[in-house]
């Protein structure tokens, strides 16, 4: 308001350049403090999914501290079995990887040496990019395969922190959910309930059924692998089942890994085929019968912006990022279609496509 008692209207050009303004602050905020940003928000989903488990020994009589206690102390024995597995099979295929980068140069020199004779190209300079290609593969396998557990270490110290969050998040429940309520007028209130129970709704729905999902395909993945006698089968089925959930880029990676194994450790490279082949029909079972059935949700976001939204989330708070960028953007879509104003943003979001 002005001094005069009229509205101060500015023009676009100055709202355009606030909100450009408030959007960098707001981002440069979240990489700035993803450190304490990424476990709260880790341990605000994984309490909404773990609620229901806790209400079901607070019904049997159980005190509410000692079912919060309970449930966590068997959600981390899930995790870090898990977690142990994955680390020491991986730990295996570092070790591994030197024989593997030889066996796939030997491999490749074979190709080479026939392509060179039917395109008429010395095999001499081949043989030298083979030669620094193979230099480079070492020194990725020994640097970059030792760096990704040291990495996973780090995070598993950083996770320990997510307990701790969720614990004092079940807890205090009610008291955050009558805090929401009060943030917001009388007239809000039944809107405010329709949201809180909605994202509840979603979130439960969409990460149970991903962890359903996850536990199909890394079973149907691992199967298909040891069918073919691939080494590592168990870990690749796994890391496929996990890089499955990242929408359409894990796909691609889940493919590859198990593909260029399959190079490097059998004698034709026909097994690399198989495996593409039975990758695509297990991708065609997941995208037609187990996602439709498993993963449904209310909330659907359509594939522009999912792949955005992942390429943004790695990009603000890298590997945690690209996971929780689907759940968070299912949950600003929600928020968007309960408010008049931004039902726009919400369509836009949405993948129902009008017919013109």
């Amino acid at each position: 308001m002005t001094a005069t008692g009229k509205e101060l209207q500015l023009p676009f050009y100055a709202k355009a350049s606030l909100i450009l303004i408030g959007l960098y602050v707001f981002i440069s905020m979240l990489y700035i403090a993803q450190s304490i940003i990424v476990p709260l928000v880790f341990a605000v989903i994984i309490s909404i999914v773990l609620h229901p488990v806790v209400i079901f020994f607070v019904r049997r009589k159980i005190n509410r501290v000692v079912s919060i206690v309970l449930t966590i102390f068997l959600t981390f024995i899930v995790i870090a079995s898990i977690t142990a597995f994955i680390i020491s099979q991986a730990s295996q295929l570092s070790q591994s990887w030197p024989m593997l980068v030889d066996k796939f140069t030997a491999m490749l020199n074979d190709t080479i040496s026939g392509a060179s004779g039917y395109f008429d190209i010395s095999p001499e300079i081949i043989n030298g990019y083979i030669d620094q290609g193979q230099d480079e593969l070492l020194n990725i396998g020994k640097a970059e395969i030792g760096e990704t557990i040291i990495t996973i270490g780090s995070i598993i110290m950083v996770l320990l922190l997510v307990p701790v969050y969720v614990f004092i998040i079940l807890f205090y429940h009610s008291l955050l959910i009558e805090f929401i309520h009060k943030m917001f007028g009388k007239s809000d209130q039944s809107q405010v309930t329709a949201i809180v129970s909605e994202t509840k709704n979603v979130i439960q729905l969409y990460l149970v059924g991903l962890i359903i999902e996850a536990a199909i395909i890394a079973v149907l993945n691992s199967v298909a692998l040891l069918a073919l006698g691939i080494e590592y089968a168990i870990l690749l089925g796994i890391i496929g089942a996990l890089l499955n959930v990242i929408p359409y880029i894990g796909g691609i990676v889940a493919v590859a890994l198990p593909m260029i194994v399959a190079l490097a450790t059998k004698s034709s490279g026909m097994y690399a085929i198989y495996v593409l082949i039975i990758y695509y029909i297990i991708q065609l079972i997941d995208n037609n019968y187990i996602v439709p059935i498993i993963v449904s949700s209310k909330v659907k976001i359509n594939a522009l912006f999912s792949i955005i939204v992942v390429f943004a989330g790695n990009a603000l708070w890298g590997i945690s990022g690209m996971f929780l960028s689907i759940p968070l953007l299912a949950i600003i879509k929600l928020i968007f279609d309960h408010i008049e104003p931004l039902k726009p943003w919400g369509f836009l979001l949405g993948d129902t496509c009008p017919l013109y």
